[in-house]
């Protein structure tokens, strides 16, 4: 009698308990181009949509227009990556998850003359360069190490970067 009634408590337990099975978007691999100029073949200039669809699963967005902070974002904050719409570029923090096409995150700042050159403008802790798509800016942490990057296609004179 006791198996029977430890048997039926367990039915009526088990009973209750609702598994729920979710999947999960393929958001894919980020890869960024840095010579290029882009991440997943898609242009900071682009169009939000194409950007939400060649870099999918954002975690917020902000419409483009004078009323938002800085002229509309599309956030991927649990990847590293802010798109800036109405100024054209990425932010690429030092909690970005995807590969590079050259290793700058975490490199020291005396290395990137060899994969870089010669920077535009520089300041103590940053760099600007200019590309063919227009501008790559490169912060650099307390250690000398690259904590941020901001590709642009605008260029070094006409570039508004969001404070």
């Amino acid at each position: 009698m006791k198996r029977f009634l430890a048997v039926i408590a367990v039915m009526i337990c088990l009973s209750q308990v609702k598994a729920q099975l979710t999947t999960k978007a393929d958001c894919g691999t980020m890869y960024v181009e840095v010579y290029k100029g882009w991440i997943n073949e898609v242009m900071p200039s682009a169009d939000p949509e194409r950007i939400k669809s060649k870099i999918p699963c954002f975690t917020s967005f902000e419409a483009e227009g004078n009323e938002s902070k800085c002229g509309g974002a599309i956030y991927y904050a649990d990847k590293g990556l802010t798109v800036y719409i109405q100024r054209d570029y990425f932010l690429i923090d030092e909690k970005f998850k995807g590969k590079m096409s050259m290793p700058l995150m975490g490199a020291k700042q005396a290395a990137l003359f060899t994969l870089l050159g010669n920077p535009k403008i520089k300041d103590a802790n940053w760099e600007a360069y200019q590309m063919s798509y227009g501008t790559l800016i490169i912060y650099y942490n307390a250690k000398k190490l690259v904590n941020k990057i901001i590709m642009s296609t605008k260029t070094t004179d006409i570039i508004q970067l969001c404070e």
